[in-house]
């Protein structure tokens, strides 16, 4: 059976990254020098590697100078020379910006890929929307051009447009090992029984790490989220838009809220559909996924369980998640045939159970796939799970799961610092996710071993000043749990919050009438929906 449409749309466009590759939130070697003020990033907070509490920063983004400083009028003031693309009906084009918007520099400039599809009318044109889709990794450019223009009454009135920012996808993307490295990097074990299965896991951690600084440079210390952030004020610049019109999805959330903290003046529409919360430590936001990603599975079974051939029995959430783990055990001594080189691991098939979680319309692929693991054919979820890490049938790997770290892994301090740590955290995840709370604690593991230091840290973003934002969360949202929207948008001081009653992940443009109308109204009309709406 092949994966639905809009599964692999989910799965290459729904942000958070939930395995040994990456996570959104996965945190990297603590320590590191002190961002200079002129970055935007905060630079205390009372969070860190080490908390496991739920104590959100104190620090707030401060926002950068109104004025653009002489050193970078020449990005601000760069005309884009469009021209035509791959797909019929959009435009595309190269923007400079700098490596270091510190030290910025000709020589070390970065080109960022845009492409836009001009408004079709009828209507006046209200000006740029800009998407951003999420992952930290996932193409915007690629999400734009498949997915984006949509619906009408928006693509009328508004010029879509995309950059895939630093070091994702066709700007100058950030690369960490061959295809058959990881091939071999997604098999590896994660969740290790044994002393020796814990030292094979950090060892591919630091192997990864080090080809990402082998094969990445000096790019890899500069692609944060506050670098990305910049970069999106230089393109409003240059599509000479006043103010920036925004929709991000997932992480596309805490980007599009850094633009806000950074330069509130300039905010225009800015729906945040997933939100993420940028006060919390990296352990706390990982274990807060994992709690969602249970909640997500609970809903899963409590469906299967209504169907009389549930691969995971008909009992609810307790025997399916039983079911489940035993295969996950079985895979972990026996892999699974798959009718090639590549056997079902435990990995994988968590991967793949994951990536379903994000977009209830993948529950019967679901269904249908784990009957087939049961049965000892691992075809089905290897093909999710490739689904997910962007892999092709021929075996090339996008660059989502290289980027992904390397912007996470500058963004926050890490999880944790080593095996210990994570041992130590093992009983909150498991309460978490008694199915999926080791796999997720020890994949929060991976920037422990990362070669470049963190230049950001927890904060909160109040945007003081800026134009009414939209925050949107879904209640059962597995990847960016409902009370992260709540928090961001208790945050921004001009911000209102959309409440989706629902599955999946993001709420946008999923078949919510109430929802796409209230979105739609706000960015065609400037006005947010009243305060409390909720949806279903």
């Amino acid at each position: 059976m092949a994966t639905s449409r809009a599964t692999s749309r989910l799965l290459r466009t729904a942000g958070t990254a939930l395995t040994a590759a990456a996570l959104l939130v996965s945190g990297c070697s603590s320590g590191g020098r002190s961002p200079a003020a002129s970055t935007g990033q905060p630079t205390n907070s009372r969070t860190g590697p080490g908390d496991a509490g739920r104590d959100a920063a104190t620090a707030t983004l401060k926002p950068l100078p109104a004025t653009v400083p002489a050193t970078l009028r020449p990005y601000y003031d760069q005309r884009l020379a469009w021209g035509e693309c791959d797909i019929v009906g959009f435009e595309c084009a190269t923007m400079r910006v700098p490596l270091d918007y510190d030290a910025p520099s000709a020589a070390t400039d970065l080109k960022l890929a845009v492409s836009r599809k001009k408004a079709t009318g009828p209507g006046s044109r209200i000006g740029s929307l800009l998407v951003n889709p999420g992952g930290p990794g996932a193409s915007a450019i690629g999400y734009l051009q498949q997915y984006a223009p949509q619906p009408d009454a928006v693509r009328a009135r508004y010029d879509m447009v995309a950059v895939d920012p630093r070091g994702v996808a066709r700007s100058e993307p950030v690369t960490c090992l061959s295809n058959a490295q990881m091939d071999d990097y997604t098999r590896i074990d994660q969740t290790p029984d044994s002393d020796a299965e814990v030292d094979r896991l950090t060892s591919a951690l630091r192997g990864f790490a080090q080809g990402c600084r082998t094969r990445s440079g000096a790019r890899l210390g500069h692609v944060s989220t506050a670098e990305s952030a910049r970069d999106m004020d230089v393109l409003r610049a240059a599509l000479g838009d006043e103010k920036l019109t925004y929709v991000g999805a997932s992480y596309g959330t805490f980007l599009g809220a850094t633009y806000a903290g950074l330069f509130p003046s300039r905010v225009g529409r800015l729906v945040l559909d997933g939100a993420t919360d940028p006060s919390l430590s990296a352990r706390t936001m990982n274990r807060d996924q994992t709690a969602g990603f249970d909640t997500a599975f609970t809903a899963f079974a409590e469906d299967c369980a209504k169907k009389r051939d549930c691969p995971l029995g008909t009992g609810g959430p307790e025997e399916a998640g039983r079911r489940l783990s035993a295969l996950f055990k079985k895979l972990d001594a026996h892999p699974a045939p798959t009718g090639g080189p590549r056997p079902l691991t435990e990995s994988l098939a968590t991967s793949g159970v994951t990536a379903a979680m994000y977009d209830e319309g993948a529950w019967p692929v679901l269904r249908a796939y784990l009957a087939q693991a049961q049965k000892g054919d691992g075809r089905g979820l290897l093909g999710l799970s490739d689904a997910y890490y962007e892999r092709d049938p021929d075996g090339t790997y996008a660059n989502q799961m290289f980027a992904n770290p390397a912007v996470n892994c500058l963004d926050f301090p890490g999880s944790f610092t080593g095996p210990d740590e994570v041992r130590a955290a093992l009983p909150a995840f498991r309460k978490a996710s008694p199915v999926f709370g080791e796999s997720f604690a020890w994949a929060a593991l991976n920037c422990a071993y990362w070669p470049v230091k963190p230049t950001g840290a927890p904060h909160r973003i109040t945007a003081d000043g800026a134009a009414p934002i939209l925050v949107v969360g879904t209640t059962r949202d597995p990847a960016t749990p409902y009370p992260w929207a709540r928090s961001l948008a208790s945050q921004l001081s001009s911000a209102t919050l959309l409440t989706y009653e629902g599955d999946g992940h993001t709420a946008y443009g999923r078949g919510s009438d109430c929802v796409d109308t209230a979105i739609n109204t706000y960015l065609l009309e400037g006005t947010p929906p009243p305060a409390g709406k909720h949806c279903s």
